[in-house]
């Protein structure tokens, strides 16, 4: 069953609200841009790397399901799939990046690499050709899990055949490896690159455990939503919402294991070419944004995912994860913005006009997407075995 008349009115409203909220900010950015080059490439990259984890999160999140299982699979599902979908959008959003290559990245200027020992050393590895060939493969990669997940989830919703749920759960474990590693190298080579001096062997995972946790965060605050609807209603349970919940926090808990061991070690082992990255983070107004996201993305998200209470009741889960949702914007712009200012704080109308020109166009593609799908996957049979279980 398709969303109903009344909801599809609702969504359509708020997906046209979104496109024009979504070309209001590409407007401001194409006169930010001509003011200042660099800081549009710089507040554009910060936004698209949010924008784009919610996509790539979701496809962890769906993989992670069909390999798994479970009831909170099956009611996020259809919210995560469409945010893979917005993948085709997020390559074409990618393309400004050639053109402000230089703005963005030290080791793009050649007059730099030249007086530079250690540009010249990884000159092979940071080139601009390399760059796009390796950028080329890791949305090629990501494009064909996303295609093969939604064809045969799509195939199951008009076959019923139970072979297509035991494709993707064959096909899960691999997608989740390939996207650890190329989220990885894709971090290393769009964020970490942005101070080629510096480097961190666990910068990766930070950003794979924090897509999932947007993107579950995201999930959330959607299918909180939708959860009035049929036949959403027929299924979701506080059950649900609880096991979305615990899952919630220990994204939480991961998110803060791994940032806290990035810094512990750079601060045991006190190396010069490691503390600068922090020390420019935690002096000034950056350091009150990091203490922002000590307080907001960690301890108050945790404390209140502790309780029964909050994650069974979805109006107070909602607020839980557009917290943690928001906080995830404040926590890339502290990783983004202090490359390029590292002195002093610094934050432009532009760092609100881009996220908010991508995420208004991303937001009408993903309802587009979402509108077109059966809100359950009805014909799955390890649904129907979940829910019964349960």
């Amino acid at each position: 069953m398709n969303v109903t008349e009344s909801l599809q009115q609702q969504l359509k409203r708020i997906q046209l609200f979104s496109l024009f909220a979504g070309i209001a900010g590409f407007a401001l950015c194409g006169y930010g841009a001509s003011v200042s080059t660099s800081q549009f490439f710089q507040s554009y990259l910060f936004g698209y790397l949010f924008w784009i984890g919610i996509a790539l999160g979701s496809l962890a999140l769906v993989a992670l399901h069909h390999l798994v299982g479970g009831g909170w699979g099956f009611t996020i599902q259809r919210v995560l799939e469409s945010s893979t979908k917005t993948l085709p959008l997020m390559i074409v959003l990618f393309i400004p990046f050639f053109f402000g290559m230089k703005e963005l990245y030290l080791w793009a200027r050649p007059e730099a690499v030249a007086t530079d020992e250690i540009l010249q050393h990884k000159a092979p590895y940071l080139n601009t050709t390399f760059f796009w060939i390796r950028a080329a493969a890791y949305f090629a990669i990501w494009a064909i899990f996303i295609f093969l997940m939604n064809k045969w989830s799509r195939e199951q919703d008009r076959t019923a055949e139970p072979a297509a749920a035991r494709r993707m759960q064959m096909l899960g474990g691999p997608a989740l490896v390939v996207y650890v590693l190329t989220v990885t190298f894709a971090s290393v080579d769009w964020v970490m690159s942005l101070d080629p001096h510096w480097f961190s062997t666990i910068y990766g995972i930070i950003f794979v455990v924090a897509q999932g946790l947007a993107s579950l965060a995201f999930a959330i605050i959607v299918i909180a939503k939708l959860a009035a609807h049929k036949p959403l209603a027929d299924f979701i349970t506080p059950k649900q919402f609880h096991d979305l919940g615990t899952l919630l926090l220990a994204f939480v808990m991961l998110w803060a294991y791994v940032a806290f061991s990035q810094f512990l070690i750079m601060w045991s082992g006190n190396l010069p070419e490691e503390i600068p990255w922090y020390i420019h983070r935690t002096h000034g107004g950056w350091g009150a944004i990091g203490a922002m996201l000590v307080i907001f993305h960690f301890a108050l998200p945790f404390v209140l995912l502790l309780m029964r209470t909050v994650k069974q009741r979805a109006n107070v889960l909602i607020k839980v994860a557009v917290l943690i949702f928001i906080m995830r914007l404040v926590d890339l712009f502290w990783i983004v913005a202090p490359n390029f200012h590292p002195e002093s704080f610094s934050i432009n109308w532009l760092d609100f006009a881009a996220p908010l020109g991508i995420g208004g166009i991303w937001i009408a593609v993903f309802l587009r997407q979402l509108q077109s799908l059966p809100l359950l996957p009805m014909n799955d049979p390890r649904m129907h075995e979940a829910f019964h279980h349960e």
